[in-house]
């Protein structure tokens, strides 16, 4: 028979993530549909209020060790953990902090890893669903070998919502030996505004239009890039942009100062699963449409009625000047 362990850790507020929530709710529906046990591990600088938000058995360890992403602890206490739970079918949050230490994991308790899961069935056995190839093909992945590290994406599952303070927690003893490690500070690079935010509710997509010379014969890219920051701040929204954009640096062109190929959505970029999205000064062919196809809701502000978008692929297309609508937006969502 086997058995579940939902592991995650907490965030600095000590709260768990709303991915974290959705690959609990994953983590629930594979113990319901292999009539298993499921155990819940927790762990960070504090666990007190993330064990108010599940329910059931809770295996935790705390402390300010725990506090900062680090392979060596991380995966300490992932190993203690699952040894603690006996598990066979390990779920986690894909998070960045997760992802760094789970191959490591796997390997250590002679497991095997799978990642970027979107959903799964359960038919004599659990089989886990993937795409592949920029999100074209779709794989079903099983496995005999346990115990099985399962890594799941965000923004597939519901985030789960438990009764709160229903959950037992039992305190796991780490090693000291495996702490031997301190975190004496952070040394990191300066970045600019953060403007890719993978669990937020919208995703603001800009294409090379915002560069381009407007209806004056000039272009207007400091304008545009002040819009658009505006709107960052004030609504939370992630910043995508289309390929077109981001390589403008290269040939020299004026360019969003923010952009880099890390916003880049689409067939050669990422392919996010915000709830909903607002594309401007995009054309919306193939490229577009491939990194935004697990978008809910898509609206598109283009001054072309006949765009790529107007062809059934946006829900909501705006026909207007993409400076004069989010100059708007921004005064609107001010107030």
């Amino acid at each position: 028979m086997e058995k579940i362990l939902f592991l995650s850790h907490t965030e600095e507020n000590g709260l768990l993530s709303s991915h974290a929530l959705e690959a609990l709710t994953a983590a629930c529906q594979i113990a319901e549909g292999l009539n298993s046990e499921l155990t819940i591990g927790l762990f960070g600088g504090s666990t007190k209020k993330a064990v108010d938000q599940v329910t059931g058995k809770t295996l935790v360890v705390e402390g300010e060790p725990f506090t900062s992403s680090r392979y060596a602890t991380d995966a300490a206490v992932g190993e203690a953990i699952y040894k603690a739970a006996g598990a066979t079918v390990v779920v986690v949050p894909g998070t960045a902090r997760n992802m760094r230490f789970l191959s490591g994991l796997a390997s250590r308790c002679n497991g095997k890893v799978d990642t970027h899961i979107t959903g799964f069935t359960v038919d004599g056995g659990l089989i886990l669903h993937r795409w592949f190839y920029r999100q074209r093909m779709r794989a079903e992945v099983t496995r005999s070998d346990r115990p099985w590290f399962i890594a799941v994406d965000s923004g597939v599952f519901e985030p789960f919502v438990g009764t709160g303070g229903n959950a037992e927690p039992v305190s796991v003893s780490i090693d000291d030996a495996l702490l031997r490690t301190t975190v004496n500070g952070v040394k990191a690079p300066e970045t600019g505004e953060q403007t890719i935010r993978p669990d937020a509710e919208t995703l603001f997509v800009a294409g090379a239009g915002w560069t381009k010379k407007q209806a004056d014969g000039q272009p207007h890219t400091d304008e545009a890039a002040e819009l658009i920051l505006d709107f960052m701040k004030k609504s939370g929204a992630s910043l995508g942009s289309s390929k077109s954009l981001v390589d403008l640096k290269g040939e020299g062109q004026s360019v969003l100062p923010f952009m880099t190929h890390l916003n880049q959505v689409g067939q050669t970029g990422s392919t996010p699963r915000h709830q909903k999205g607002l594309a401007t000064c995009c054309h919306g062919e193939e490229p577009h449409v491939v990194g935004w196809r697990f978008v809910n809701e898509r609206r598109v502000i283009n001054l072309d009625p006949n765009c790529g978008w107007a062809q059934g692929k946006a829900d909501v297309l705006y026909v207007a000047d993409a400076f004069a609508v989010m100059s708007e937006v921004n005064k609107m969502i001010s107030d």
